[in-house]
């Protein structure tokens, strides 16, 4: 780990049926614990993007990201992931640079290929070809960036004459590819400036550092990631009652939309027990949490470490104690 550890957030802004609230309450409330978390310290907030989703999951995080660039001063801002074969390599470019100009130069473009079949129905795009329109769409989001006009003639992309105008204020902006599968590791190495995953890592990053090597780079490259949950409390029993529930639903979301892609990701769950047992969701009092963080820095070599901030169906503000807490008593012992 190169400098000091960042700390992050990270959103997807998920209104479940059983937990109801108006759309503009969470969002409104999401970016208001997001200018009050950058006051206690943590350095970035992360975005993540599905569509199609019965509970609202975020489906465009580029606006929600230019949302935060002006309600914050210092807190980078980054996408993990924008889904880019849903979406047109030059439009995203030009939202990216918009970003980055509005935060003074604070926005990192995080990128996956996506997994979830009717995303790639519902918006006309054929799932198999979703791994090279991410290597032509970062090719010509880069040369955009560099200020360079584009003419490009590839198997996905026929594009002439185009020229990005604003640039980015960052030269060169962070680009940043994320994954579950060794694949995507191998693609951050190749065409990313990092890899950015959560959970268990290490293999993606053996991976990733394993490419980078064999490509004749130098460095070990950045990684961000971080436990999938990690709540530091001092009434764990509490805690757990509070947020299992909903914590619960969100496992069992995922395991049907990796089930329905052929990527099982999580094992079965059926209580809230069960999640802390898989280490799926950590609840751990502040000594255990800087212990538990060391030990995932030492496993990743990570450079910036986030977790998810509030469970689906929660009240933001419910969370602040906890998101407090952790400022105050873990963050500082890695400063």
């Amino acid at each position: 780990m190169a400098g000091k550890l960042r700390f992050g957030l990270w959103y997807s802004l998920r209104n479940p049926a059983q937990w109801p609230r108006p759309y503009t309450e969470i969002y409104a409330s999401t970016l208001n614990q997001i200018a009050w978390a950058e006051t206690l310290g943590y350095d970035d907030v992360w975005l993540t993007e599905h569509h199609f989703c019965d509970d609202g999951h975020a489906p465009s995080i580029l606006p929600l990201a230019a949302a935060v660039a002006v309600k914050t001063e210092r807190i980078r801002i980054g996408t993990s992931v924008l889904l880019l074969p849903l979406h047109h390599a030059v439009k995203v470019a030009e939202d990216a640079a918009t970003i980055d100009i509005l935060s003074h130069g604070r926005f990192d473009l995080g990128v996956g290929v996506g997994y979830r079949p009717q995303e790639f129905t519902g918006l006309g795009v054929n799932s198999s070809d979703r791994a090279g329109l991410v290597d032509e769409g970062l090719e010509i989001i880069r040369a955009l960036w560099r200020g360079e006009t584009v003419d490009f003639h590839g198997k996905h992309y026929q594009i002439v004459g185009a020229k990005l105008v604003p640039l980015p204020v960052q030269d060169p902006m962070p680009l940043w590819v994320g994954g579950f599968a060794p694949v995507s590791a191998k693609r951050a190495a190749r065409i990313g400036d990092g890899y950015v995953g959560t959970g268990d890592i290490v293999p993606l990053v053996k991976a990733y550092r394993a490419e980078l090597a064999r490509l004749g780079k130098s460095g070990p490259g950045r990684v961000a990631g971080g436990h999938f949950w990690l709540i530091v409390s001092k009434t764990k029993e509490k805690t757990l009652a509070r947020v299992g529930p909903h914590i619960l639903y969100q496992i069992d979301m995922y395991n049907r939309w990796l089930g329905a892609a052929g990527q099982a990701l999580f094992p079965t769950v059926t209580k809230p027990e069960d999640l802390v047992e898989l280490g799926i969701l950590n609840i751990m009092t502040p000594a255990q949490a800087v212990d538990a963080v060391g030990a995932y820095v030492t496993a990743t070599g990570i450079e910036r470490y986030y977790s998810w901030t509030v469970p689906p169906g929660m009240p933001e503000a419910e969370m602040n104690d906890y998101l407090q807490c952790f400022a105050e008593e873990v963050i500082p012992k890695f400063r």
